[in-house]
């Protein structure tokens, strides 16, 4: 693979490698990068003989020698390739443009920015326009409405990593203001603070019947951020089914996805505006949601394809410390290998993205997977169209009569929830599914024909009409 506008080579780490321009490039690139030490220009696996003192060396050069701070921008971790040690910096683009080297400042000397496969000197007018346009609003740059906060919290979550924080470490985690008082990071992560997260449990599908309502803040950021992850847990219960091959187990959310999705919420929240991610629990779905949308530039092909322009570097930095968030644009692409993109929804002011549990109620669940997988005509196996009225609670209206089959193998997984929505709820409208899953009306019109193609429903009536569950003869 040769180098890209977003792949930089380097054969080695050594005082002739202008590694902090190349850094800097992708930090004022719109997409930033990923650099790999250990393979030459002709892309050829070389290798780093030492692995550990380069890694030591990098993370220091970038540290120190670039201007504003890039901590919590970048990542620097190894790779085996044909049988080699490689090192690889993945760099986020940066919310604090123009980037340069302390040494030379907002010069073209010191301000670079990726051009091709190369890194290029910043004309002095682009300079001078990121800079009038540089994000004044971070939350490093906001001074605490509180001076008199405490940090206990995060004190222990740091000892239980093995990781001290010495006298100084306000000024090395970046929670002081370029004036020295406490910053907005500071009050986030302070034991004590105004910053509340809810989370919410409805009893039906809709915001009316609220069954709970928590609320995990008024302390550190990192303890709110576990306590919802606790709470998930517990809502992400267990489910079984029987299968001629025995018991399966499933959980109502993939649960790696479910923590990305809680942690990346939080850490990528718009805080300036001084209000939290929000979590909401339905009887058919989890509702995540984070304010702040998409950074100006950012696309959603760029978003989906896990390229990374954090919007709180030094919130993401410590839960990076604390083992938190892994590398950086990592945490979409997680999601996506359990749900698909049409989960997420992009407002201008917001983020939403809406999980449908895997089923309803374990009854229901038996009764999608008896239907989607087709069992053979076994009489252990096969349910009855009484046993599938049972199933589905009755809901069914008797319409499967008395007899057996089975649904072609032919539909997606989305179309299961879809079908497992209208065992719920035989009379559910395109309108009520749509809004269930987060999706359009019109990709709802596709499942449901696709289901009717399959022969696994039917409608009966029009517009006061219901879906009517078919089995195959």
């Amino acid at each position: 693979m040769s180098e890209t506008n977003r792949i930089e080579y380097k054969q080695e780490l050594n005082n002739d490698v202008d590694i902090e321009k190349e850094v800097i490039a992708f930090l004022n690139y719109h997409e930033g990068g990923i650099i790999y030490i250990g393979i030459d220009k002709q892309g050829n696996t070389v290798g780093v003989a030492d692995v550990d003192g380069d890694m030591l060396k990098l993370k220091d050069r970038i540290k120190n020698n670039i201007s504003p701070s890039a901590m919590g921008l970048f990542d620097v971790v190894t790779e085996t390739k044909d049988g080699k040690n490689l090192i690889k910096i993945i760099m986020a683009g940066g919310s604090e443009k123009p980037y340069f080297k302390k040494k030379y400042g907002m010069t073209e000397k010191g301000c670079f920015i990726r051009v091709g496969t190369a890194a290029e000197p910043m004309p002095q007018t682009m300079i001078e326009t990121l800079f009038a346009s540089r994000t004044r609003n971070s939350l490093h740059r906001i001074k605490s409405v509180r001076q008199n906060l405490s940090f206990e919290q995060l004190k222990i979550y740091y000892d239980e990593k093995k990781l001290t924080l010495n006298e100084r470490f306000k000024e090395s985690l970046e929670m002081l203001t370029e004036n020295g008082d406490l910053n907005y990071v500071s009050y986030l992560l302070a034991d004590e603070n105004g910053t509340s997260i809810k989370l919410a449990k409805y009893a039906g599908t809709d915001r009316v019947d609220l069954a709970e309502n928590n609320e995990y803040g008024y302390c550190s950021l990192i303890k709110a951020t576990k306590s919802i992850l606790d709470k998930l847990d517990i809502e992400n219960k267990t489910v079984s089914k029987i299968t001629p091959k025995g018991r399966e187990d499933t959980r109502l959310w993939n649960p790696i996805a479910i923590r990305e999705a809680v942690v990346n919420a939080i850490v990528h929240n718009d805080y300036t505006r001084e209000v939290p991610p929000k979590f909401e629990i339905f009887a058919d779905r989890l509702e995540i949601t984070s304010y702040g949308g998409l950074f100006d530039g950012m696309t959603q092909a760029d978003f989906f394809e896990g390229l990374s322009c954090p919007r709180n570097k030094e919130i993401i930095r410590i839960f990076k410390d604390l083992g938190m968030v892994e590398q950086l644009g990592s945490g979409v692409p997680r999601i996506l290998r359990a749900y698909p993109k049409e989960c997420f929804h992009f407002g201008d002011s917001f983020l939403r993205i809406t999980i449908p549990k895997a089923i309803v109620e374990a009854d229901n669940k038996e009764l999608v997977e008896r239907l989607v997988d087709g069992l053979v005509d076994d009489e252990n196996s096969t349910p009855t169209g009484g046993a599938i009225e049972e199933l589905a609670g009755g809901q069914t209206g008797g319409q499967t009569g008395g007899q057996t089959g089975e649904i072609e193998d032919v539909i997606t997984e989305r179309q299961k929830v879809v079908l497992n929505l209208i065992i719920e709820n035989n009379r559910i409208s395109r309108k009520e599914i749509a809004k269930a899953l987060g999706i359009a009306e019109s990709a709802v019109q596709k499942h449901l024909k696709a289901l009717i193609d399959a022969k696994a429903i039917c409608r009966e009536g029009t517009y006061k009409g219901y879906w009517k569950i078919m089995n195959k003869s």
